[in-house]
């Protein structure tokens, strides 16, 4: 029979390569520029765990498969595709909440 390895515990913290990163001018402008996708996606995630709903429970309500909703959430943290106004209210109603979509000055003009 094989030993395994033992697992050696990382050498820093996710927060600490963050922290690291976020030094580099590159990594600050692309993570600042997905702040809305991020921002979303931690509200998605947090009125779905108040709603005491798993992804399958949210893709029921919804009325698709478990995989919708996970490539739902997944898409928004890598930035893959934007989610319609649809599926959204979808997830909102899901989840019993209503979506609300608001323009907001920019800063920067």
């Amino acid at each position: 029979m094989k030993r395994q390895a033992k697992r050696q515990a990382p050498a820093r913290t996710h927060r600490q390569m963050v922290a690291v990163w976020e030094k580099d001018p590159g990594f600050k402008a692309a993570y600042d520029e997905l702040d809305t996708e991020f921002a979303l996606l931690r509200q998605l995630l947090a009125a779905r765990r108040k709603a005491g709903l798993t992804q399958a429970g949210v893709a029921e309500k919804m009325g698709t498969r478990p995989p919708a909703v996970t490539r739902l959430e997944t898409a928004l943290s890598a930035n893959r595709h934007s989610p319609t106004l649809a599926t959204l209210k979808k997830y909102a109603w899901a989840v019993g909440c209503k979506l609300e979509v608001h323009l907001v000055p920019s800063k920067a003009r």
